[in-house]
Order: structure tokens, then C-alpha cells, then sequence
């Protein structure tokens, strides 16, 4: 991936989601009578500011990670006795409450607007046919077979592949029985299997949740012919070539990408044997092959890829919303991801998951620049999922957020007065060590992924 599109798309969605982030606060900051000393986008050094009417200075500065909005306040320095109106803590709590909530709040309006947008765009969806099932898996003792098409899990009906991974995550961690509703082929009335899970991926660091299962999704058969080599692979240094049919490993034949994809994977810096053809002539050439990953989730990597098969029209489906239709959709995954987000925060905390699925600021960087690289919709959708994460991770009651100073003024509005500022202070300095805590984790996350 670019490293271009990993900065660009990096830059454009902290950009884009904290300034409608501070917008949140200095709208409802302005519309309480609060005077706004400065909105800026990013820490540090100006690179650009200007100043409107009513006084307030615009800045965009040199670290683009985050952002605040400096408003009048006694507690922060001197405030001319003409002034004390406007100041944000001579303000009814209820008004201070509103301004502090309407910076997740409006993160929460901008994934709605996003998905609102993707649901009248449209998407082209995978169905969910089951290709295979892994022996003994959970999916195999559910009764779940090749040929079958998942159309709902627990209840929840689902479009394709992504719905279906969608639903799953929602139970990663979890003992008991998940759901899964299937049309068998040829007919039209579904039936649900229960599938036993326990612990479910527990301590899984970045967890499949079909291959979970023991699923292997249908796809149309990739002949094993190598159409893109790594230069620096195992495959290019053995003398392997474009356009070399791949006909064994180890001895054991292979007709299908697919199988040559499982056998190598399985086997991280080990020798084999593989057999192909080159014009006519069958060759056999050994290599070690280079791993991949770390721990459980370490794997083989051969370094050669094939070209893309064409899908069925029958296994394609089209999905779109008119305007009114999509603006239900926005709000229902705007909703559904935001619980899942709570949910997988809650389960590290328990620990049902692993807390190395943290991630920080590099694996966003490379998500945002993924992403943009695949296109606008793609974008969209990351930028939505991460507007989320913000607003939620905003709301959460820890002192230093948004939802710590909530926090304080809900206690405000219960006790009809502000606890001390000794204990404002010790619950600032215990947020602090959270927070900081969480992100240096995230951080050792990224670099252990690296």
C-alpha cells in the first residue's frame, strides 16, 4: 500500500471527525451564550489562523491528532466582570452538560450521514454460501454444511458475508449457542442450527469469526497458475515464474488456488517440495517458506498470488435504499455499531477478549489508507465506524472526556451543588493514567503488528 494514500487518508479522517467533533461543543457553546476563544484542529504550533466577528480565533495546528475549543472561563484565568455572563461556568449545568455531550453527539449525526449515504449508493453482496465446513468444527456439530446460505444469525437477517461477520463479532468471547439460520439448496424456508460455542475466540489477537466457526465462504475455483510474484518472497528467490501452474506440494496434487493457499499456511519457515509446469515441461522446485505474523495467528507466506476469478450473477446481489428506506438503515447501524463498540470494550475489561485488539494510531493509519485506496465507499465506511468509536469512546465516564465531565455535572445536578475541586483534581489525575495507559497499549499493539 501507498504510503501516500496512508498519510492522505490518515489526515483527512482526523480531520474531517475532529472538526465536526469540536463543531459539536462550539455550536451548542455559542447557541448558550458562551463566548468561544479559540476552535482549533490539531496541537501545537498555528499554521494558519484567522479570527471572526464575535471574536473567536480559527487554528489549524502542526499535530493533527485531536483538537479542542477554548471558551471563557474563571477557571482558567481572570474574566473581566463584563464578561462573566459569557463565561461557560456561569452556565445552568444542564446548559454544560448539553455543550460537553454535543461534541460525541455530533460524531454519532456524522456516521448517520455517512451510512445514510452508503445505503442509497448502494453495494454489490457476496450471498452467504457456505463452500465448506472444517471437520468437528462448531459449525460441523451445528449441522451446518456446503451448499447452505446463511440468511440470519441470532434472528438478525443478513445480505451477505460482511453481515454475517458483522453478527458474529457481537458474540466473540461468549459461551452458549449462537443461532445460525440457513436456506438449504433449492429451498426457500429457512432453519436454524444451533452451533455450541465456548469462549469463543477468546484470546484470539485478531479473530476470524467465520473461519472461527470452522466456514469457509464459497468462491468460484482459482487455478493455480501464478499471475504476481514478491520480490522478495520465497517463491521469486526458489525461480519460480509468472505464469508457472502450480500441480503439487509436497506430492500431494493441487487443482484449486485455494488448497495451495492452506497447505503453505500452515507451514511458516518450513521446507517443501512444490511441482508446477512451465511451458509444457513439469519441474519440481524445494523452498522454505517465509512466515508471517506472530503467535497463534503466525502463518506460511509464499509470496506468489493468481489473478481474481469471475463471481457468478447468481451469487451476486444488489442492495440499496431509497431516501426515506436509507435514513432507517443509518440509524440502525449507527446504533448496532455503537452497542457493539460498548460491548467489545466491556469484554475486554472481563476479559472474554483479548485486549491486543486495541489498536492505535498506525493501525488506523493503515486502515484509513486501505481504504481510500479501494475507494469512496470504502472510505465512508471507515470514516462512519470511526466516528463511532469516537463518540463512544468520548461518552465514556472517565475523567479528561467528554463523559468524565459529564460525569461531574450529573453529580452537579443530583447534589444541587459541584463536588470539591480536590476531587475533581484526583479523579483528573486517575483519567489521565487511564488514558494514557490505554493509548501507550494501543501503541505496543501497533508495533507488534508491525
Amino acid at each position: 500500500m501507498s504510503a501516500l494514500y496512508m498519510i492522505v487518508g490518515l489526515l483527512v479522517a482526523l480531520g474531517v471527525l475532529v472538526t465536526f467533533h469540536e463543531f459539536g461543543h462550539f455550536w451548542v457553546a455559542r447557541r448558550c451564550g458562551v463566548k468561544v476563544l479559540r476552535f482549533s484542529v490539531g496541537f501545537g504550533a498555528p499554521l494558519v489562523r484567522w479570527h471572526d466577528r464575535h471574536g473567536t480565533e480559527f487554528v489549524v495546528a502542526a499535530i493533527p491528532l485531536g483538537g479542542y475549543v477554548k471558551m471563557l472561563d474563571e477557571r482558567e484565568g481572570d474574566v473581566p466582570s463584563d464578561q462573566l455572563d459569557f463565561a461557560f461556568n456561569r452556565k445552568p449545568v444542564f446548559q454544560r452538560i448539553a455543550i460537553v455531550a454535543a461534541g460525541p453527539v455530533a460524531n454519532f449525526l456524522l456516521a448517520i450521514l455517512f451510512f445514510w449515504v452508503l445505503a442509497m449508493l448502494g453495494s454489490q453482496q457476496i450471498k452467504p454460501v457456505i463452500g465448506s465446513v472444517v471437520a468437528d468444527s462448531p459449525a460441523a456439530l451445528g449441522g451446518l454444511a456446503a451448499g447452505q446460505e446463511v440468511v440470519a444469525i441470532d434472528g438478525e437477517a443478513v445480505d451477505g458475508w460482511n453481515g454475517v461477520s458483522l453478527q458474529l463479532v457481537r458474540r466473540l468471547g461468549e459461551t452458549g449457542e449462537l443461532s445460525v439460520s440457513v436456506l438449504e439448496p433449492g429451498s426457500s424456508v429457512p432453519v436454524a442450527h444451533q452451533v455450541r460455542i465456548n469462549a469463543w475466540l477468546k484470546n484470539a489477537d485478531s479473530p476470524d469469526p467465520i473461519g472461527g466457526l470452522g466456514i469457509q465462504p464459497w468462491r468460484p475455483a482459482l487455478a493455480p497458475v501464478i499471475a504476481e510474484l514478491d520480490d522478495k518472497g520465497p517463491a521469486k528467490a526458489a525461480g519460480l515464474k509468472v505464469g508457472d501452474r502450480l500441480l503439487s506440494v509436497d506430492g500431494h496434487a493441487v487443482d484449486d488456488w485455494q488448497q495451495v493457499v492452506e497447505k503453505v499456511r500452515a507451514r511458516p519457515e518450513e521446507k517443501i517440495a512444490l511441482g508446477f509446469e512451465r511451458d509444457g515441461q513439469r519441474q519440481e522446485v524445494a523452498l522454505t517458506l517465509a512466515a508471517k505474523g506472530e503467535g497463534k495467528a503466525r502463518t506460511g507466506y509464499l509470496g506468489a498470488g493468481v489473478a481474481g476469478g469471475q463471481w457468478p450473477a447468481e451469487m451476486l446481489r444488489e442492495v440499496s435504499y431509497g431516501p426515506v428506506a436509507a435514513v432507517g438503515q443509518a440509524l440502525s447501524r449507527t446504533w448496532s455499531m455503537s452497542l457493539l463498540t460498548l460491548d467489545s470494550l466491556k469484554k475486554m475489561v472481563l476479559g472474554q477478549l483479548s485486549v491486543k485488539n486495541l489498536s492505535g494510531p498506525i493501525t488506523i493509519a493503515k486502515v484509513a489508507g486501505a481504504s481510500a485506496q479501494s475507494g469512496v465507499g470504502d472510505f465512508l465506511h471507515f470514516l462512519a465506524y470511526l466516528s463511532i468509536s469516537l463518540g463512544v469512546l468520548n461518552l465514556l465516564p472517565i475523567p479528561v472526556l467528554d463523559g468524565g465531565h459529564l460525569l461531574f455535572y450529573l453529580i452537579e445536578w443530583a447534589r444541587g451543588r459541584p463536588l470539591s475541586e480536590r476531587v475533581q483534581a484526583w479523579g483528573m489525575q486517575i483519567g489521565i493514567s487511564l488514558v494514557v495507559g490505554v493509548m501507550l497499549l494501543a501503541l505496543v499493539n501497533d508495533l507488534s503488528r508491525l
